[in-house]
């Protein structure tokens, strides 16, 4: 395909696409602080509820219902977009600055492949939707980067000529090739995080116990990370789940709880994300230490800053975060929700419900 087909592909696409102190007593005489066992529980209780107002506040803020500014975004909208402008309205100077280089691209599924849906299992992605996926791959090395676990995206998504990592990118797989011999050759296969697995299954059993009795909770084995979603949860229930997903992460040191878009999730403590995921693909497609390679990231969770940052030291292509709202991120570009686009040959690229 001609580089002018191919910047039609993308044209077409984007034509379509619409974040204690406290005071200490003091010292008794003999080095110990004299305190009542009653007092003792009072901060305890008053230190674990700080903690757990924490947690609520953060989950609060992940909902795009709650999102609110911060104060590094107090200038307004306005101020945003100048330094995080339309995609669509900065087409032209994205084409430009791809010219004559290899473009790659990494997409998010939830959010920016399918819609946001109350039931997770119910995120199917649409068959225009697929159609315009397969005619980018067509073009460039194309990745799905996600939380969901590799198998279940795989088969909303359905398009074998795809990179597909899973578990917020512990659990890598690239598309089959074919010999002249019909012989099928392996795969990009890349699982950081194996020796977890029977951790991540003892948590996900006593997470669907300990959570049963929060109404919408539901919790999701993702291979190598549990997602505990929350967003059929009254919000007055938030901080007591939070409180429950705690209590079962204690006796598991070597896991760690982390957030996305309404949806708490447990993860391995070693050091891998989505940006590294995004690293190792560059890396096996040959463009580790390469100059003219621009890869494409599109994201709308907190999980994708982490792909966002790497592209920025890099200094090499960029990212675009979907969000209506202001909000801290280290992409270059943003995509505002585009609602249906019934008049337009393609399906929308990013569809984004709230």
């Amino acid at each position: 395909m001609t580089t002018a087909a191919a910047q039609n592909v993308i044209t077409d696409l984007n034509m379509a696409i619409t974040v204690t102190v406290s005071a200490q007593k003091p010292r008794a005489p003999n080095g110990y602080i004299s305190i009542s066992r009653k007092k003792l529980l009072q901060n305890l209780e008053i230190s674990a509820g700080a903690r757990v107002n924490a947690w609520v506040d953060s989950m609060r803020a992940s909902s795009p219902t709650h999102i609110k500014s911060t104060p590094s975004l107090s200038d307004g909208q306005g101020s945003w977009n100048l330094h995080h402008p339309s995609a669509l309205e900065m087409f032209e100077q994205i084409i430009d600055a791809s010219k004559g280089k290899q473009i790659v691209m990494f997409l998010d599924y939830d959010g920016t492949l399918s819609p946001i849906v109350e039931d997770p299992d119910r995120a199917f992605m649409s068959k225009k939707m697929r159609k315009t996926v397969r005619k980018l791959a067509k073009c460039f090395p194309t990745a799905i980067v996600t939380g969901r676990c590799r198998d279940k995206v795989y088969k909303f998504v359905k398009l074998d000529e795809l990179y597909y990592a899973g578990s917020h990118g512990m659990d890598i797989k690239g598309p089959e090739k074919r010999s002249k011999s019909n012989k099928v050759s392996e795969s990009v296969l890349f699982q950081p995080a194996s020796e977890f697995l029977p951790m991540i299954d003892q948590v996900y059993k006593q997470l669907v116990d300990t959570t049963k009795s929060t109404t919408g909770a539901k919790v999701e084995n993702n291979k190598f990370c549990v997602s505990v979603h929350f967003r059929c949860v009254d919000e007055k229930k938030w901080g007591e789940l939070a409180q429950k997903v705690r209590s079962v992460l204690k006796e598991y040191p070597k896991l760690r709880l982390t957030q996305g878009r309404k949806v708490l999730e447990i993860r391995p403590t070693i050091k891998w994300d989505k940006g590294k995921a995004l690293e190792f693909l560059l890396e096996s497609l040959g463009f580790a230490n390469c100059t003219n390679v621009f890869p494409v990231y599109i994201g709308d969770d907190r999980t994708d800053e982490d792909a966002f940052k790497i592209l920025r030291d890099r200094g090499q292509g960029f990212g675009i975060l979907v969000s209506k709202s202001p909000k801290e991120t280290s992409a270059s570009y943003s995509l505002q929700e585009p609602g249906e686009v019934g008049s337009d040959p393609e399906i929308a690229f990013i569809t984004l419900q709230t």
